[in-house]
């Protein structure tokens, strides 16, 4: 991956856990994290990685992604400066729940040891 491209995936994942956490009401309890950006080469379109804890909050936190997706846009438009700017496309991290349970099954065999 090009250094451009790297640095504007950093971008847009510190740019965008500011928003998701400080500009949009999340359930109480919910934390959303934005893992991972993988923006397009052509800088067209970005895949945005997010993490949410707990995991009964997943679909109603999507939902309010989802749903609120053209005003987190405006706002990253009028914070980025530069064009274009990425359209965005929310995913689900998967692998960050699964890491989760690695650790806890590690802290149960250390305990038993």
């Amino acid at each position: 991956m090009n250094t451009r491209l790297s640095r504007v995936n950093e971008l847009l994942k510190r740019e965008l856990g500011n928003i998701v956490q400080k500009e949009l009401d999340l359930p109480k309890g919910t934390l959303a994290t934005i893992t991972r950006v993988e923006a397009f080469s052509n800088l067209q379109g970005a895949k945005v990685y997010v993490s949410i804890l707990p995991e009964p909050q997943i679909r109603e936190v999507f939902r309010i992604l989802r749903e609120n997706v053209y005003d987190v846009q405006q706002a990253l438009n009028k914070r980025l400066n530069m064009r274009p700017v990425p359209k965005i496309q929310w995913m689900e991290d998967t692998a960050t729940p699964q890491v989760q349970k690695v650790e806890e099954l590690l802290e149960q065999i250390k305990k038993k040891e």
